[in-house]
């Protein structure tokens, strides 16, 4: 697709909208979990089957927050993927919300350093992209800044200024792999990216709209 360089320039990740089969179940769910700051919900508007392809992660302080956030989750209605553990990389935990979103939760400290705290230090939308370099490449051409890239497995992208959730990408079956469930899917995403720029639709399929609001509210 051909981009402008006045579209490029704007084009950041400015609201993630969830689509979900009951709106006002999945508000109530995530005000419960405590991420509802974080996601707008809307009724979904097209049939999916098995991974849609996406998670949310919630990077958090320690242990226990991660083991907070998974029982708040739990608690309103959230389905266990991984059970909270250590790994090389630290602690985590992935459960999977009552419409179909899967979140992450982890900490890249193995021990706690303080009491359990209800904050989110980062929240990052991972996508599951067929060829990480190729999707990197398109999203650069749109403007956006590359803030990590390990080669043709992940890359992650410099939030806007009003931005609350950061942008990665991943391979699809190797974030499938770490999510715990299987890499097949077919069907609607069922998430939609806003951007102050125009509509468009990534290599993976993955659609953005204009978002007139800078970023996301509780809802």
């Amino acid at each position: 697709m051909a981009t402008t360089a006045s579209t490029a320039a704007h084009t950041t990740l400015a609201s993630v909208t969830l689509e979900v089969a009951d709106p006002d179940a999945a508000r109530r769910f995530y005000r419960a979990f405590g991420v509802d700051a974080y996601v707008h919900v809307r009724a979904s508007e097209a049939p999916s089957t098995g991974f849609r392809g996406f998670t949310l992660a919630l990077t958090v302080s320690g242990p226990s927050t991660v083991d907070g956030f998974v029982a708040a989750a739990v608690a309103a209605g959230a389905t266990v993927l991984k059970p909270a553990a250590k790994s090389l990389w630290g602690y985590g935990g992935v459960v999977q919300a009552p419409d179909g979103t899967i979140w992450k939760i982890a900490t890249s400290a193995k021990k706690d350093t303080g009491p359990a705290i209800r904050e989110i230090d980062e929240v990052v939308l991972l996508l599951g992209v067929e060829d990480v370099k190729a999707t990197k490449q398109f999203y650069v051409s749109r403007g956006m800044t590359v803030a990590k890239s390990f080669g043709g497995k992940y890359a992650e992208f410099a939030p806007g200024r009003s931005a609350c959730v950061k942008l990665a990408l991943y391979k699809r079956r190797a974030l499938a792999k770490d999510l715990g469930v299987p890499a097949e899917g077919t069907g609607s995403h069922c998430i939609v990216l806003g951007s102050p720029a125009d509509a468009f639709t990534d290599p993976d399929g993955f659609t953005w709209q204009h978002a007139a609001m800078p970023a996301p509210t509780a809802s």
